[in-house]
């Protein structure tokens, strides 16, 4: 493996950041909550999206960088259901 292809160099600024909070509060949701000023609802859905993206990236080491980062908008809501799903459907029958 290359040292591009680790999931953390798919992560923005941001999840990384968030990463290294979550981990230095031991992975305590009411403390990060703190931390940022938001409701620990808002820590959880925030961590559940994280959650997800490396969870879509790991899936995916074998997909285009293009199709990495598609699941990568999807993942932090940037794209719905229908475009996600349109935009990787017309993606895939342009590589065939």
């Amino acid at each position: 493996m290359k040292v591009a292809d680790r999931w953390t160099d798919q992560l923005n600024e941001e999840d990384l950041a968030f990463l290294k909070r979550f981990l230095l509060s031991g992975g305590t949701l009411k403390e990060l909550a703190g931390i940022y000023g938001i409701s620990y609802p808002t820590v959880r859905l925030r961590l559940d999206r994280l959650i997800q993206k490396v969870e879509m990236l790991d899936e995916q080491t074998e997909a285009s960088e293009f199709e990495r980062a598609l699941r990568v908008f999807y993942a932090d809501g940037r794209l719905d259901d229908r475009t996600f799903s349109q935009l990787l459907t017309v993606y895939r029958k342009e590589q065939t």
